[in-house]
């Protein structure tokens, strides 16, 4: 938000009818619109004696004069028949509200507003027109972001103190749209502001900010980009902060979150994804000690690879989160199936993959007299410590899923599903979330299982297309089994479908 003040001359003491006035009105006007769209706010305040704010849906007030009057200005805005005595004009994208002083005449006003809009439109027009130029050079920017050059980015937007990026993707019906919204709302420049640079643009068909920081932002570009998502139904996925040389991994795990988003969440951090309570009540010393075993024969980039497909669910998202096609993707998953000696596309895996990739890092978890950069395996197949043989995904640890807090964790997610509710999502799950194979085993039909699979969704209250929350409801419907959980165990009604029982 800027403001300009501005001292009161003789011409705006009291309005007049004669053409002269009115001119001297409009050349006022004309020579503030000719220094900055801030001066021509302030000019309009001082010529109708009262207050003028600029309002835009999505970042608030872009100019103030008075600066106390910003708050009052977006809000008669956005509810104007709480606020009959304020004078409101569209202009450029925004909303021009002026508050007179009582003595002003209404003819003085409604003249002032409707130059003060247009001088503003042509403000807004030529901006649009060297808008166009700069959205290319953003594009550009975030190409060789991407890219890993880092220095030539930071030279061009000359912020070269700037060490940190935080990524946003996001994806809607009409990105185009959003990104001149957001544009307007952002204002970004290549001078940056604040210790901070925002890079906005379309790559691949999506939207793409980048905001370059010293480690931390003030949140600003979050909450205008929160806005923009929920105007405009987007999908985003958030990560950072990260150190400029690792915006690749940024831009990946950001579009690993986003398969997280939902309507109800539109926003997801690449941290909470995929995050589960249970990470927390596991025993740190067996669990931990698993993880880095089972790990073990991994470098950081399969691992990030493996994350990225966990998160994502299948080897296509992967590729379109990774940059890569899907045939790479592909054979570098059958590598690190390899590497573990595991199916990747069971379940059982993925959900104790997730685990051991959640685990604590370097330093964190470990038992005494464990060395900090100790990469000897610790557990043996069956998840004993204290020989060098490699864990398996397939098998967690000894009692770590037995105890009395992990039931209480899987009893609070899945404790309330009807018995052919919780045979119907672990039978689905088991057959990687395709309905039509586990409608056959089920012997119902798949409009039957469809409909149940949504019964489930909304009692858990979970988003059942989120691979890691499938991982998180398998690991729970194994660690609250019963010994009815078969469908040849269930009487049947009709012969097709289960009895509620």
């Amino acid at each position: 938000m800027s403001t300009t003040t501005h001292t009161t001359g003789p011409e705006a003491a009291g309005p007049g009818d004669s053409r002269a006035v009115r001119e001297a009105m409009a050349d006022r006007l004309l020579r503030a619109a000719t220094r900055s769209g801030a001066q021509l706010v302030s000019e309009a305040a001082v010529l109708v004696q009262g207050t003028a704010v600029l309002a835009d849906p999505i970042a608030g007030a872009v100019y103030s004069t008075p600066a106390t009057a910003a708050a009052d200005g977006v809000h008669a805005a956005a509810h104007p028949q709480d606020h009959p005595h304020h004078v409101q004009r569209p202009a450029a994208g925004a909303v021009l509200v002026l508050h007179p002083a009582p003595t002003m005449p209404a003819e003085h006003v409604g003249l002032v507003a409707t130059t003060t809009a247009a001088l503003l439109e042509v403000r807004g027009q030529r901006a649009a027109e060297l808008r166009a130029e700069q959205m290319r050079l953003h594009s550009t920017l975030l190409r060789l972001l991407l890219a890993g050059h880092t220095t030539s980015v930071t030279n061009t937007v000359r912020a070269g103190g700037l060490t940190h990026v935080t990524l946003y993707r996001l994806t809607g019906p009409d990105i185009p749209t959003a990104h001149q919204v957001l544009w307007r709302a952002v204002r970004p420049s290549l001078a940056g502001h604040g210790g901070a640079c925002a890079l906005i643009g379309e790559v691949d068909g999506e939207l793409l900010v980048a905001e370059l920081h010293h480690g931390s932002d003030d949140g600003r570009v979050l909450r205008l980009v929160s806005r923009v998502s929920e105007r405009h139904n987007l999908l985003a996925g958030l990560a950072g902060p990260l150190p400029l040389a690792e915006t690749p991994t940024a831009h990946a795990d950001a579009a690993a979150a986003r398969h997280s988003a939902t309507p109800a969440h539109r926003i997801v951090p690449a941290d909470a994804v995929g995050t589960p309570q249970l990470t927390r009540l596991l025993p740190p010393g067996p669990y931990t000690a698993w993880a880095r075993s089972v790990l073990s024969p991994l470098t950081p980039d399969h691992r990030h690879l493996l994350l990225v497909r966990l998160r994502t669910g299948s080897a296509p998202r992967a590729a379109t989160a990774l940059g890569l096609s899907p045939g790479t993707v592909r054979t570098r998953l059958r590598g690190v199936a390899a590497l573990l000696d595991a199916d990747l596309d069971d379940i059982t895996v993925q959900a104790h993959l997730l685990l051991a990739l959640r685990a604590p890092t370097r330093g964190e978890g470990r038992g005494e007299g464990e060395g900090e950069g100790e990469a000897r395996p610790d557990t043996d197949r069956e998840g004993r410590p204290g020989t060098d043989r490699q864990a398996r995904p397939e098998t967690l640890p000894g009692g770590i899923l037995d105890t009395d807090a992990a039931r209480t964790w899987a009893v609070g997610l899945v404790g309330g599903l009807e018995p052919h509710l919780r045979i119907a999502l672990a039978c689905w799950l088991r057959h990687h979330a395709r309905t039509a194979p586990a409608a056959t085993e089920l012997h119902v039909h798949r409009t039957t299982l469809t409909t149940w699979l949504t019964r489930c969704a909304e009692r858990l209250g979970q988003n059942l297309t989120d691979a890691a929350v499938r991982a998180e409801l398998h690991l729970a419907l194994e660690a609250t089994a019963k010994d009815g959980d078969d469908p040849r165990a269930l009487p049947r009604r009709g012969g097709r479908t289960y009895r509620r029982l």
